[in-house]
């Protein structure tokens, strides 16, 4: 049974949303969970990314939460997920739906009688991003993994010393849009520095 007067708080749900995907995706060598990875160079960091064939945010936003951010949190997901699922306490159901594009998927966290357990309902499933940014997603690699790239496919003259954004938008340039998608999934899920436990790897340390 739902408890319908209690509000979820955001440490709640990433417990039970983390669970579940990890629960999910189990069996799936090929499936890396990111808490807390940074978008923009940390400008945005989504609560859970899943990273495997496609990169898939989920963003929580708790009863106890505000929207504030969502918009600009937003534009930022949008430049490099394949998906986004919002999670959002009932609170914020209506407003979220205002606010996200269509494609986003929505999740509803809800409270058990009980007190301790958080329950999902699915509201809308999250469709294929049409509109990503090719910089904004090679972004996503450090400075030194997108030079590599370049250096691998003999396109890294003329800006191995120049700014980060050079690099990126030469290998935007030089890769199409699945084959530089392909690399960026693979460089997060090799990511040796980040602590991991199974399949799980916890941006930060």
């Amino acid at each position: 049974m739902v408890n319908n007067n209690a509000a979820t708080n955001d440490a709640s749900i990433r417990v039970v949303l983390r669970e579940n995907l990890r629960d999910n995706y189990r069996n799936d060598p090929e499936t890396a969970i990111f808490e807390e990875l940074g978008v923009a160079h940390g400008a945005a960091r989504v609560d859970i990314a899943v990273v495997n064939g496609i990169m898939h945010g989920y963003e929580v936003k708790s009863d106890l939460d505000t929207l504030r951010r969502l918009p600009e949190q937003m534009n930022k997901y949008n430049s490099v997920f394949d998906q986004v699922t919002l999670v959002v306490g009932q609170t914020h159901l209506h407003e979220a739906f205002k606010l996200v594009p269509d494609w986003w998927g929505i999740k509803i966290a809800k409270v058990a009688n009980s007190g301790d357990d958080i329950y999902f309902s699915n509201i809308r499933e999250a469709e294929e991003n049409p509109n990503q940014d090719n910089v904004a997603i090679a972004g996503l690699l450090w400075r030194e993994e997108a030079l590599n790239i370049l250096e691998e496919i003999g396109q890294a003259d003329g800006v191995r010393s120049k700014p980060r954004i050079a690099i990126y938008e030469r290998l935007a340039e030089a890769l199409d849009s699945k084959t530089l998608k392909t690399k960026v999934r693979e460089h997060l899920r090799l990511r040796m520095n980040w602590r991991s436990d199974g399949q799980l790897a916890l941006n930060g340390g």
